[in-house]
This record gives C-alpha cells, structure tokens and sequence, in this order.
C-alpha cells in the first residue's frame, strides 16, 4: 500500500472518528496477546480467559479469528466503519451485515488466508456479527463511554496539531511508517507498492485504545487509518518525571507536567498517571497558576499544554 496520492479535496473532507466496532476488534486483538498496554492490564485480566475460553468451545469463533485477525492484517470487512455510522455498536455493524458470505471469503483469498469449511457456510457474516456483539456486550459496552472520552479527547488534541500545524504535525506518532511527504502524498506504512489515488475517496482517522493500529478500506470508497490513542498509551512504566524536577515541584506534579509534552485532557492524564481526577485537576490548577501549563477550551472538552517556561522547566531539569 505504501504510499497514498491525497489532494485537497479528500484533505477536506477527512475526518476523525471513533467506531464502537473498532474497539471491538482491538479488544479481540488484545485477548490474542497483541496491543495490549499495561494501565490494560486489569481489564485484560477479567475478561481475556473468558473469550479465550469461548474461542476453544466455538470453532466457529477460533477459525474467524485466525483467519481474519492476523499479526499484519485485520480483514476489512471486520472493521470498516460504514458511511453513515451513528456513532452506536449496531450502526457500525450496518456495512459488516450488507458485505455477502462470497465478499468476505474473497477478501481472505486475496491475502492468501486459509479457508476452512466452517468459514464456508452461508452464514458467516451472520456469525461473525453474532461474535462480536459477544464481545461488544462481554468487554467493551460497559466502559464505552470512558474509552469514547479519551478517544475523542486523542481526536481533539490532533484537530489542534493540525489546526495550528498541518498535516505533517498531526500526523507523527500515529503509526510507525506514517508520514506526510509532502505533495499530497501519505506515507502508511514502508510497503514497497505503487502509490494508490484516493480522488474521489473518503479518508479516515479512527482511534483506538490498543498498542497497534492497520489500515482497513472498502476501495475505491473508504481508506481508514486505525492508530493507537496517543494520550492512553503513554507508558508510566517509560515516561518517568526527571529527578531534579521532582525534587523541585513534587513527584506527582512532576509527571503531570512531564505527560503535558503534548496536548492532553484532564481524563488522559488519569490514563496516564494513574491518578484520580481529583488528584490531577488540583496539580493542574497549581501548574496553571505558575505559568507553566495553559488550557483551551474546544466544545466540551478542556485541554492542557505547557507554556514555554512549562517546557524550559521540563527539559532543562532533565539535564541537572
């Protein structure tokens, strides 16, 4: 895939979003040990040996999720949001229960994936819905309105980047082999092949609370970009406060002010931190009151940023 040809017709009519169904298909990557992230870990705990157990009971279940949710690959038909998506889990199942048996099964041969005859059946996309409205309902739905806070606060912080700083500032971090060349040509990944058009195409940008993202399409129509929430995925167990300014500000606001070196709400710093949103509001009030942090406000989501003297504290303490 490699690169994509975007002009500014589809620049202007991209868009960010988020999709129930997507975060479905991340939970059952998770389960399969791949996109996990430690602040995971408890959720992870709960529910991975029950859909494990499911997948060992159901052959049906096992064989799908061999066949469609590889280590490089996620069939598009699992997880392309449809057009007209309502932002709920059964409006994002529209486009999976509208792609025929054949259509599915076609899409794994082109990628050379095995069928086997459980897949075969006239009922696949019928089971395959059955399937993830399991998981929907086992793992996801209840924490849905947390994890569509953040992924909407990750959507928020990125429309700023490419408000103030284009495409090639919204874009880094996003996946490892993404960039913006320049010229309205979209680096997806390090695939050595031809460059594909998208004029005429919907071009989309989906969150996702899970370590890796793919690339999902239904050409020559939709083009999506899964990437992993910035703001959840910071790593506590990597992004650790320098010393000095600990000693200087205090260990916890420290961190807060160390996590700020990109746009982040109030909720994401909790992902991040581990804090409650008590505990963070109250560094937060104290950081902006001393000139080091400002916010903004953008609909009903507040988002906070260092000031450069919030950035010269940050990164010079880092050197005593």
């Amino acid at each position: 895939m490699g690169v994509w040809l975007v002009g500014a017709d589809v620049l202007a009519s991209s868009r960010f979003t988020v999709s129930p169904l997507i975060e479905t298909v991340a939970a059952m990557k998770a389960f399969a040990g791949r996109g996990t992230h430690p602040a995971q870990r408890p959720w992870l705990d709960r529910y991975a040996p029950v859909y494990r157990r499911r997948l060992r009971e159901d052959r049906f279940a096992a064989a799908l999720t061999a066949a469609t949710l590889r280590p490089r690959w996620v069939a598009d038909f699992l997880v392309t949001p449809p057009d007209d998506g309502d932002g709920t889990f059964e409006g994002d199942l529209t486009r999976l229960r509208a792609t025929t048996p054949g259509d599915a099964r076609a899409q794994l041969r082109v990628e050379g994936v095995p069928i086997p005859d459980v897949l075969r059946g006239p009922d696949l996309i019928d089971r395959t819905a059955d399937l993830l409205t399991w998981v929907w309902e086992l793992a996801v739905r209840r924490d849905w309105p947390h994890r569509r806070r953040l992924l909407e606060a990750d959507i928020v912080a990125r429309s700023h980047q490419l408000a103030t700083g284009g495409w090639a500032a919204a874009l880094p971090g996003m996946r490892p082999d993404m960039r913006w060349a320049g010229e309205g040509r979209l680096q997806v990944n390090a695939y050595a092949h031809a460059p594909v058009d998208l004029t005429g195409a919907r071009l989309s940008f989906v969150p996702t609370l899970s370590r890796d993202g793919w690339i999902c399409l239904d050409a020559p129509h939709r083009y999506v970009v899964v990437y992993p929430c910035a703001g959840f995925l910071a790593d506590p167990a990597v992004t650790v406060a320098p010393s000095a300014l600990s000693r200087l500000v205090g260990p916890v606001r420290a961190l807060v002010l160390t996590h700020l070196d990109t746009s982040k709400t109030p909720s994401q710093l909790c992902a991040v931190t581990g804090y409650g949103l008590g505990t963070v509001g109250g560094h937060l009030r104290v950081l902006l009151d001393a000139g080091l942090v400002q916010r903004r406000r953008t609909g009903r989501t507040v988002l906070y940023y260092r000031t450069a003297r919030g950035d010269d504290l940050a990164t010079r303490t880092d050197q005593l």
